[in-house]
């Protein structure tokens, strides 16, 4: 008879492209999440919480199909009795699911109406380092409104968050530019060829990495990559090609030379002009917020969503140096962006809304500030009150109680309390910047041994006998002055 195989244990183990996040993390990722949610509320917008599942027909571009159902979503079809239920899939950006809130709620809702949402998204996409399925967005939307002065009051809202959570004036810009320049570009050239078009926004969308030399020859006959490969270019001839060169190469030291040179470069194009005029009154009303070129700039090399916005559109760069895997220096990048879209709500109305909005990358924003020493994967642990004796738990229990209706965070060590050097190094492990002893003796006599832990290791480290004698790092109290003496300590530990 064959031997029976042991059932095999699963895998400890992520999915890939996940990962966990533990005390420290979470505790920064809020703190930073309330601070983004308090400079949001300041600007009137409202909180929304939508579902965290959608049906993938709602999500839009991302409809399933035969071979691969879950394309860039993470998607199931519900049962019925004759296998047609609807495909849902984990939200894959916060975007969508406000398009069909107002859709659904619109006479109900104030117009504009202005919500900000966070949470976690879902991607199916492959992972790489830093890119992972599951990460959190921060966004901020007004819909309902078609005047710029809307997307110029998110861009004055994004600069200030930047500067709340952290990031300090001069080490970010928000950039503008508007699709509608973009469009007038496309006007000038004359194409009608719709692929043509498409390939010389894709060549566009290249000009940060390729610059305006690479621009030239992706637009002309082609050129060699970094790798040795021949990309063939779309073809056009260099006086085809120059409005586009213009249109990317406008940026100026002054915001009213970039705009004369974006007004050059769309020549008689209404709809470019259009945009033109839109990026003025921007720049008008930012400047009148007191939002200055260091914080906020016109730049006609933003071009990110080609095909999604349809007018403004900005995104906020850190621009402070890091180094890259290999040691070479390079600016962090982008960590937020957005711009207006007047065609999403029009996929469940019919009728086109206005509507413009901003993203934030909060993971990455929490990574630049590591990069900056802004945090630290060190946070306060509670003060641990020790266990002498296991008959005395109701006492113990006492203690941390009085420490926690006192608005202090504390425990009870309830590991086997057997070694007393466990227990210490329980509270080491926990990052407890106090633990408290209380023996037969200290009962007998009303009081408590505090130990200053925190202190303690920096005697270890580098203090004096003398000055370990001047403040010990162990101390006895009246247990009547609990929870002056450790606010008193904790006070003097934060300075």
């Amino acid at each position: 008879m064959a031997k029976q195989k042991k059932p095999q244990r699963p895998k400890a183990q992520t999915p890939k492209g996940f990962r966990d996040y533990f005390g420290a993390e979470v505790a920064q990722r809020t703190d930073m999440l309330r601070t983004i949610a308090g400079v949001y509320h300041r600007y009137g917008f409202e909180a929304l919480e939508s579902a965290a599942v959608e049906t993938v027909e709602a999500l839009g571009k991302f409809l399933p199909d035969v071979d691969r159902p879950n394309e860039g979503v993470f998607a199931w079809q519900e049962e019925d009795e004759n296998d047609n239920g609807d495909w849902l899939a984990l939200r894959y950006d916060l975007t969508a699911p406000l398009a069909r809130v107002y859709a659904q709620h619109q006479n109900d809702l104030p117009k504009p109406y202005r919500r900000f949402a966070m949470g976690p998204v879902w991607r199916n996409e492959k992972p790489g380092p830093g890119r992972f399925r599951q990460f959190y967005q921060c966004d901020a939307d007004t819909v309902g409104s078609g005047s710029v002065a809307a997307d110029a009051e998110i861009c004055a809202m994004l600069a200030d968050t930047l500067e709340a959570v952290g990031i300090d004036r001069g080490d970010y810009v928000v950039r503008i530019n508007n699709r509608k320049v973009l469009n007038g570009v496309l006007e000038v050239m004359g194409l009608s060829d719709d692929e043509q078009r498409a390939n010389v926004l894709r060549t566009i969308d290249k000009f940060d990495k390729v610059g305006e030399s690479g621009v030239r020859e992706l637009l002309g006959k082609g050129r060699l990559d970094a790798s040795g490969a021949y990309i063939d270019g779309v073809g056009l001839s260099d006086e085809q090609a120059e409005p586009v060169v213009a249109f990317l190469t406008s940026k100026s030291d002054t915001t009213e030379g970039t705009l004369a040179n974006l007004r050059a470069a769309i020549g008689d194009s209404a709809v470019g002009a259009t945009g033109v005029d839109e990026l003025q009154t921007m720049a008008d009303l930012l400047a009148a917020g007191g939002y200055g070129p260091d914080r906020i700039v016109i730049d006609p090399s933003v071009v990110r969503g080609l095909g999604y916005y349809t007018g403004p559109v900005f995104e906020a760069e850190l621009t402070f140096e890091i180094k890259d895997e290999k040691g070479r220096p390079r600016s962090f990048g982008s960590v937020a962006g957005g711009g207006r879209y007047d065609d999403l709500v029009k996929r469940f109305t019919g009728q086109e809304v206005p509507a413009t909005g901003v993203s934030i990358g909060v993971d990455r924003l929490l990574a630049a500030l590591h990069m900056k020493g802004r945090l630290s994967t060190d946070t306060t642990g509670p003060v641990v009150v020790t266990v002498m004796d296991r008959d005395r738990m109701a006492d113990y229990q006492g203690i941390v109680s009085e420490l926690r209706q006192a608005g202090i965070r504390a425990e009870m060590y309830l590991g086997n309390p057997k070694n007393f050097g466990n227990q210490l190094k329980y509270a080491d492990q926990r990052n407890s910047p106090i633990a408290i002893i209380q023996g037969g003796d200290e009962l007998a006599n009303g009081t408590l041994q505090i130990k200053d832990l925190i202190l303690g290791a920096k005697i270890a480290e580098t203090a004096t006998h003398e000055e370990w004698k001047d403040r010990p790092s162990q101390f006895e109290i009246p247990r009547a002055d609990l929870v002056a003496r450790i606010t008193q300590l904790l006070d003097e530990q934060s300075q």
